[in-house]
């Protein structure tokens, strides 16, 4: 599909998500993502995807917002998902700051400082990296799995600045310092 026509099934959802369900049309814009159709005819409808937790909004033909409450076995869109898309720019921007404030934090940190450069390897496009290696996803996961193992006392600290010992969490926000770096690095070769 063009992108033109994406752009205008986006603006559509937008405002049927405003009206629907009071959803900030910020928070839409932001977090939603154009997917494809399924069905046919009178059936056919315009999928969107959440780029966090992967919950879904179909929107059909009349303009309708649909919430994917469940798909497959897994159950979307509770309350606190729900609360999220309802939240004020005010509580956006407050929860915009709060994470850009988290990760200048985790940037410091001695883990990431210690780490960084095996991890950027492992991106495509890094100048040390090698084909049939592990992901950089892959290594970052596995380490922070070694590292808590060992209660390696730089992890600890890290856990302890995230406020999480979730290592999923840990891992991502490790690997979202590493892109944000290498997009930071692409952008000064571009000029």
């Amino acid at each position: 599909m063009n992108p033109k026509k994406i752009a205008a099934l986006m603006e559509t959802l937008i405002l049927t998500c405003s009206r629907q369900f009071r959803f900030n049309p910020r928070r839409v814009s932001a977090d939603m993502r154009y997917k494809g159709t399924q069905g046919e005819g009178k059936n056919l409808v315009h999928v969107f995807k959440d780029i966090h937790t992967h919950s879904q909004i179909d929107l059909d033909s009349r303009s309708m917002a649909i919430l994917r409450e469940q798909h497959g076995e897994t159950p979307h869109w509770d309350d606190a998902e729900k609360k999220r898309y309802c939240q004020t720019d005010a509580e956006i921007d407050a929860e915009l700051a709060a994470k850009q404030a988290q990760l200048a934090l985790a940037k410091t940190s001695s883990l990431y400082q210690d780490h960084r450069e095996h991890w950027l390897s492992h991106f495509k496009g890094s100048p040390h990296y090698q084909e049939g290696r592990p992901t950089a996803r892959e290594v970052v996961s596995a380490q922070v799995e070694q590292l808590s193992e060992a209660k390696d006392p730089r992890l600890v600290e890290f856990a302890t600045q995230m406020q999480t010992n979730d290592r999923d969490q840990l891992a991502h926000l490790l690997l979202a310092l590493c892109n944000l770096e290498r997009a930071a690095s692409m952008e000064k070769t571009l000029v």
